[in-house]
């Protein structure tokens, strides 16, 4: 079973040029597509005399949620491949927009394929990494008494507090790694004092 998958650190950016024409790659965490528009926007700014504006990104633990836009390149020839650069290095919660100056000469679409690819893997490479821990949520609830027991365990196992209420009993709220779920909820449970739930 996986409990973590690979993701950007900061953003990288790459540069491949082919008959005249430049692809510049750029490398972005990204967690939510609502960050999309204005990345692409920040973009067309400060290339205002760039031809085309190509991205693809995956998000989530799976890679399984993706999209790719060839924004007026033939079908097929610029978001696709950026976005198959993305899944073969098993990397997630990133976006790659290749931005396209047209140099006079056309490619064809092999020419495409192999230069939008070409930049993203570019932009791979320059790329910091790290690992991101894939985690889930539970919510405690509990009497005064077992406050200690919590916090002890919370300090234990580095467990992130979400929420926490102390009227009329104890509520909180806790985000721990998948990979140390079961062990934790089982020493929350030897207590016999916890009334657990997963979020």
């Amino acid at each position: 079973m996986e409990y973590q998958y690979t993701i950007l650190s900061k953003t990288a950016e790459a540069e491949f040029k082919d008959k005249g024409s430049k692809f510049i790659a750029y490398a972005y965490p990204f967690e939510n597509e609502k960050e999309l528009k204005p990345i692409l926007e920040k973009l067309r700014q400060e290339h205002f005399k760039a031809r085309h504006f190509c991205f693809a990104y995956s998000l989530g633990e799976s890679q399984d949620v993706f999209r790719a836009n060839d924004d007026g390149e033939p079908s097929g020839s610029a978001g696709k491949p950026i976005l198959n650069a993305i899944l073969s290095q098993e990397i997630s919660d990133i976006l790659i927009v290749v931005v396209r100056y047209f140099g006079g000469t056309l490619l064809g679409v092999p020419g495409l394929i192999n230069a939008y690819k070409t930049a993203a893997l570019m932009t791979l490479e320059a790329c910091e990494r790290e690992t991101k821990f894939i985690t889930e949520r539970y919510s405690f609830r509990f009497g005064f008494d077992n406050l200690n027991d919590l916090m002890r365990i919370v300090k234990d196992f580095d467990l992130k507090i979400i929420t926490q209420e102390y009227h009329p009993d104890c509520y909180f709220e806790l985000e721990m790694k998948k990979k140390q779920s079961e062990q934790i909820i089982q020493l929350f449970e030897d207590f016999r004092a916890f009334e657990i739930t997963e979020l």
